[in-house]
């Protein structure tokens, strides 16, 4: 079963993979590598990152969301 983890707060959208499996780890306290997927948004609200690990590496999907 896959679980969603939403982060209540922005996060700054600079951060690439590395920076995300730290914040997840560090931060939050999840497991990055349980193929969990985290969701994280920016300060403006109109991107998101999505980070889950496949079984062979980390994927990192950035959306931008329209109006």
């Amino acid at each position: 079963m896959v679980r969603v983890f939403v982060a209540t707060q922005p996060i700054d959208f600079r951060k690439g993979v590395h920076g995300l499996v730290a914040l997840v780890a560090e931060g939050l306290g999840g497991k990055p590598y349980s193929g969990d997927v985290y969701v994280f948004r920016s300060k403006r609200s109109d991107r998101l990152k999505l980070l889950v690990f496949d079984g062979s590496g980390m994927v990192l999907v950035p959306t931008f969301l329209g109006t």
